[in-house]
């Protein structure tokens, strides 16, 4: 009985933690995507390219992609945690790991890039918030 208690009261959280990321979403400005631009360029540009086509078998397309414009949570925590599983998209297995960039970027720094990758390259996803990059952060701290 205590554990399922346990189950459902962290199941609520998680509901909770779900709804706060998907309310607290705000619209993109100018300086955010100057930022972004900047950060994508120094950062993630070396392994997905200046087009965001990727290294076909390796690093994944970031253009018209179902991760950078699905959910944000999930998101996120690839970016804070890395990915070291291979991804399939569209037919294509790219097993290049990804770093976790916790230590390396900010909470309004991954905001700014991610934001800035959901309304280019083809994607059209709305913008992702630096209290969402925080919830996501805590979350994983626990």
């Amino acid at each position: 009985m205590t554990g399922t208690v346990g189950l459902l009261g962290m199941g609520l959280v998680l509901i909770h933690l779900q709804s706060q990321v998907t309310a607290s979403v705000s619209e993109p400005n100018e300086e955010s995507g100057q930022r972004g631009k900047a950060i994508y360029e120094q950062t993630c540009l070396p392994c997905h390219q200046a087009d965001a086509g990727g290294v076909p078998g390796m690093n994944p397309p970031l253009q018209k992609s179902p991760y950078v414009q699905g959910a944000p949570s999930k998101l996120i925590r690839i970016i804070l945690q890395g990915l070291n599983d291979g991804v399939e998209i569209n037919g294509e297995t790219y097993s290049n790991p990804m770093p976790p960039f916790s230590t390396v970027l900010k909470d309004q720094e991954i905001a700014d890039v991610l934001s800035y990758l959901r309304s280019n390259f083809g994607n059209r996803a709305g913008p992702i918030s630096q209290s969402q990059v925080s919830l996501i952060r805590q979350s994983l701290k626990k």
